[in-house]
């Protein structure tokens, strides 16, 4: 391990064990004291136009860019290239991709926000737990972007070879913050910002991302039965009006 200050081992270290601890306990809290709770607090009744093209583009993109980051953080640099994967074609594989999930989710979030800050009902429906899960959810996003676009793209750092090595390290309970402390801004700023969101994360209506509804796969069905016509005509209010 580097030498590193207090200050580097207090974030690097300290706080993202700290979040995990939250992470873990927040979801039993919640799934405990406050299962009526655990819902994504739809606001579709009050507007489904913009929500109808924001949340798919926004869903579909953050689905893009968790699996990309599940590659890029937990796959190693030597297991790439020992399939026969060149830097060359990851780099352009990430930015093809990459680009086009990265789109899709900030073109969808910002749908969301301006019709949840555009619409009065909607807006009137906005907790404060709700703002702060969105700024932080957008700060995330935006440091992604730029440090994928500044560092990466116009740039020479390479993520696998830092970012990545302490991802996997910090699940082995051996995380080096020099890895950390030698990233560029944003990326520290994308993590930074990242830790703080699983850390409210128990907390907001983001727990229904672990509220897949598998319980409709073996939900019985539900049968319809046509009204009896004949029975419909005995009850009071039912007789059929002759012209």
């Amino acid at each position: 391990m580097t030498d590193t200050s207090t200050l580097d081992l207090l974030l690097w270290v300290v706080l993202p064990y700290m979040v995990l601890a939250v992470f873990v306990l927040g979801h039993v809290w919640r799934f405990r004291y406050d299962r009526f709770g655990w819902t994504t607090r739809s606001s579709q009744i009050y507007e489904s136009k913009l929500l109808s093209i924001g949340s798919p583009m926004f869903h579909f993109g953050i689905i893009g860019i968790f699996f990309g980051h599940v590659v890029g953080l937990g796959i190693p640099k030597s297991w790439t290239a020992f399939i026969g994967i060149s830097d060359h074609v990851y780099h352009l594989m990430a930015i093809t991709i990459g680009l086009a999930a990265a789109v899709a989710c900030v073109g969808g979030l910002l749908i969301l926000l301006y019709r949840r800050r555009t619409n009065t009902r909607v807006f009137g429906a906005t907790t404060a737990g709700d703002k702060l899960m969105y700024f932080f959810l957008a700060a995330v996003i935006a440091f992604g972007v730029l440090a994928t676009i500044v560092h990466t793209t116009f740039g020479s750092y390479d993520y696998r070879e830092g970012v990545s090595i302490w991802f996997r390290d910090f699940w082995t309970l051996q995380p080096d913050p020099g890895h950390m402390t030698q990233a560029p801004i944003f990326f520290q700023l994308h993590v930074l910002s990242a830790l703080l969101l699983f850390g409210i994360w128990p907390f907001t209506r983001l727990v229904h991302v672990f509220a897949a509804p598998v319980g409709y796969l073996t939900r019985p069905y539900i049968v319809y039965r046509s009204k009896d016509p004949k029975k419909e005509a005995e009850r009071r209010g039912w007789e059929k009006v002759k012209f």
